[in-house]
């Protein structure tokens, strides 16, 4: 059995002291945690940073300014080689909970307990934390907040929970065996994804999708695309829209993706490059691709996937398209 508990440990102790941390003193945290040549995936408008300070500024010090008494809320935790490149990565997943007693990103302040869904991933060598992506859900803050910055979504938006099984956090090293298995079935949906785009199948029947999901799976979409349940529900309100909105997919493959016991995890930077031609969130027809960056999280049960929480970085690839939802926020804030 492969251990990760010297990586796991190591992300762990990161997240304790980052647990410590305020405005003032985050910059020296991050300094005495990550390599000094530390790269840094960042969503919209955060984006790619090089260097604890750089993140710092680019990300925790606002954040922090904003919003109080931050805690990690952590759903999912584990850890695993990368098969793109033979990396050990750590990914976790959950909400970062706090008041946000400051405006944050043309989101006015409330004083009142709010939640950023997030995903993390943590490359670690030699003991270093030497790269990071760290995904989260602006357009879920939106809503919590009374801000619909677009039209109204195929899925539910809610605070999504974690696993159902309660069996997410992955402290302890899981068997080898199990975790292939995982990584084989996610790889089996992934080729079938492929196989679609290739024939320019956009409505497959629910029997496609059952072979590798089980009927009642559930799927966590970003905000403003939002949740669904069961295979025929998935179909109606986010495959379909999805499929037949968009055109040209090309998926570019994954920068990290690994397995670990009944769990996977990948995410690209992009992963997929489209075309909206129109309908999909409202966006008319255009002629301009567009990058999507994908996060991906699964929970197998048995032979199938039962549960997958995605975060897609909606704000840069609606920015992309020439809609910026976060600078039209920040506009009505002015104006306010």
């Amino acid at each position: 059995m492969h251990s990760y508990a010297l990586p796991k440990r190591r992300v762990l102790d990161f997240y304790a002291a980052l647990s410590k941390a305020d405005s003032e003193s985050v910059t020296s945290i991050l300094k005495s945690q990550l390599a000094p040549d530390f790269q840094w995936y960042g969503v919209y408008p955060f984006d790619e940073q090089h260097g604890p300070e750089a993140v710092a500024e680019a990300f925790w010090i606002p954040f922090l300014n904003s919003w109080k008494n931050v805690q990690r809320r952590q759903d999912i935790f584990l850890a695993g080689t990368s098969e793109i490149d033979q990396t050990e990565w750590v990914i976790s997943m959950g909400h970062l909970m706090g008041l946000l007693d400051q405006d944050w990103l043309g989101m006015r302040a409330t004083r009142k307990l709010a939640f950023l869904r997030y995903a993390d991933f943590y490359c670690v060598q030699e003991g270093q934390l030497v790269r990071g992506a760290f995904f989260c859900d602006l357009i879920g803050v939106m809503h919590q907040l009374g801000i619909s910055p677009l039209p109204l979504q195929t899925g539910a938006s809610f605070l999504y929970p974690g696993p159902h099984t309660h069996d997410g956090l992955l402290f302890e090293d899981q068997d080898d065996g199990e975790s292939k298995k995982t990584l084989d079935l996610v790889n089996r949906m992934i080729a079938d994804l492929t196989a679609l785009n290739i024939s320019g199948d956009d409505l497959p029947p629910p029997e496609y999708l059952a072979r590798t999901w089980h009927e009642d799976m559930i799927w966590y979409g970003p905000a403003g695309i939002g949740a669904t349940y069961t295979i025929p529900r998935y179909q109606e309100q986010h495959q379909y829209p999805f499929r037949t909105g968009l055109q040209g997919k090309r998926f570019n493959g994954h920068l990290c993706r690994l397995a670990e016991g009944n769990y996977a995890g990948f995410f690209g930077w992009p992963n997929l490059t489209n075309t909206a031609v129109g309908g999909f969130l409202g966006l008319p027809a255009s002629e301009r691709a567009a990058d999507m960056r994908v996060v991906d999280i699964y929970r197998r049960d048995g032979e199938k996937l039962a549960e997958n929480w995605v975060l897609i970085d909606l704000p840069w690839w609606l920015k992309q398209q020439g809609v910026d939802v976060l600078e039209r926020t920040q506009k009505i804030l002015k104006s306010g």
